[in-house]
């Protein structure tokens, strides 16, 4: 027996707040293993994102492909690309990883900028995020991602409510265009850095294990919050996810 496998893209945060860094704990602590391809090195802290210089494409499907073959890969989750060259390339991959299995989920966030609007990567984010749509089973875009994306071709959608106000976060899925159920969880105080990567990386893992749609988003929100209510601080401002979570009494 080999422990399932996410098969990860996404950037290099040295903050270790999001991206890589996020995805592996957030796998790990459903019970899956991650394997971490670098799409992107940033330069950035727990507020601001300060320059990203891609990977180069050919190195990007290098990681992967050292992998694919070996590896018992039962889910794909995907952040930043970090060019458009890379989305193509990830997006050609995908292709021969269906191929192989048709019913491997694909989790995309959707990410166009940092929460403080910083790029996150070279080219027409916006482009980027549309190649890889197209195969993904599950998107989770904010409510301002989703204004700007418009039509989403994937069968699942999950449009979360962090950036909304009141008392309560309320989370929305929608398959085949049609709402299936809303999830409201108390809205915590301060802000976080990396929650969007938590979540799909956490769901990405629940899917890997073998969970049905539902029964994964459920568990997947319900890790996220406590991971939120668990933040600690590196330094002022946005606080880190704590993935692997402390007993509570």
């Amino acid at each position: 027996m080999t422990t399932p496998c996410v098969l990860v893209f996404a950037g290099l945060d040295p903050g270790g707040g999001a991206g890589l860094a996020a995805d592996v704990l957030a796998v790990a602590a459903q019970g899956a293993h991650a394997l971490p391809v670098a799409t992107a090195l940033t330069v950035q802290d727990n507020n601001r994102v300060h320059a990203v210089a891609p990977v180069d494409t050919a190195l990007v499907l290098r990681q992967a492909e050292a992998l694919i073959g070996v590896c018992d890969i039962r889910a794909v989750k995907i952040g930043i690309p970090g060019s458009g060259e890379n989305a193509r390339a990830i997006a050609g991959l995908l292709q021969r990883l269906r191929a192989r299995d048709p019913d491997l989920p694909i989790v995309l966030d959707p990410i166009l900028a940092s929460s403080r609007g910083d790029a996150l990567g070279t080219g027409d984010p916006l482009g980027s995020v549309h190649t890889l749509l197209a195969l993904a089973t599950i998107a989770l875009p904010n409510e301002p991602e989703v204004c700007d994306i418009g039509e989403v071709p994937c069968r699942h959608l999950l449009i979360t409510g962090g950036h909304g106000e009141g008392s309560f976060v309320v989370n929305r899925w929608y398959c085949d265009g049609e709402l299936v159920q809303r999830w409201r969880w108390p809205r915590l105080p301060g802000q976080f850095h990396g929650s969007g990567c938590t979540l799909a990386a956490a769901l990405a893992g629940r899917l890997a294990l073998g969970e049905d749609m539902l029964g994964a988003l459920g568990a997947a929100q319900a890790y996220c919050h406590a991971a939120l209510a668990q933040s600690f601080a590196i330094a002022a401002g946005q606080r880190i996810p704590r993935r692997f979570l402390q007993p509570t009494l």
